[in-house]
């Protein structure tokens, strides 16, 4: 295992990349190659679900060891950014205004203030922005300003989509979790293991939630066309 690794953030954030491609693997297989893959049934729903809960809770544990973070939330928006145009291009009906990146960008730009907060007033931050993603769940508005927030309009669609409210809940949660049990950023086990592999996903999770969707759509589209022929 690297260096000052902590493999349970590892594992959890390799577990998390894992449950996402699979998932985006039974969505272009039915989207692109007509495979009749049921991506929109609860346990397929549960698999997406649990992938993206998993990155944001891991996400806001490691902003506790980040110490740049402004630079690097800055460069996640940026990157969300750039999806954006380029889905737009690909996808104008369903391109991705406030995806993954995006959230996770604005999230690790505030982490140091997150972290400056007591304790007890996180927690209630945390409830209120579940609370708040509810209630914002129930209302349509007549522009597109409000949709980091969770306030869609009628007709939205979109690849990706996570809002503010009420996942910032979670990343919150994240934050605490780590002021708790991560105040001497060591890991809370003791194992000599080799996590190599896993340390390795973790590491380059970015790197593979940014390419993977395309390498999936080129490996389909390539072996469609070479069954076809």
């Amino acid at each position: 295992m690297g260096k000052n690794r902590i493999i349970e953030i590892d594992f959890i954030r390799s577990l998390a990349i894992v449950l996402m491609v699979s998932y985006h693997i039974a969505y272009d297989l039915k989207e692109f190659a007509g495979i009749n893959i049921p991506y929109e049934s609860n346990a397929w729903f549960l698999v997406g679900k649990t992938s993206l809960i998993l990155f944001i809770f891991v996400s806001g544990i490691s902003s506790i060891f980040s110490k740049n973070t402004t630079k690097r939330g800055f460069k996640i928006l940026f990157l969300g950014m750039i999806i954006t145009a380029i889905t737009y291009i690909i996808f104008p009906k369903d391109y991705i205004r406030f995806g993954v990146l995006h959230f996770l960008g604005i999230c690790i730009i505030i982490a140091p203030f997150l972290k400056r907060i007591n304790n007890y007033l996180l927690f209630i931050t945390a409830a209120f922005s579940l609370i708040l993603g509810f209630y914002f769940d129930n209302i349509v508005s007549k522009t597109w300003i409000l949709i980091p927030f969770g306030i869609l309009y009628d007709g939205f669609s979109t690849l990706d989509y996570v809002p503010l409210f009420p996942y910032l809940s979670v990343y919150i949660l994240g934050v605490l979790f780590a002021k708790k049990f991560y105040t001497e950023k060591k890991s809370l086990f003791n194992l000599d293991l080799d996590f190599r592999f896993i340390s390795c996903i973790s590491k380059n999770s970015l790197l593979i939630y940014i390419i993977h969707q395309p390498v999936i759509y080129f490996t389909i589209f390539t072996l469609t066309k070479i069954i076809i022929k």
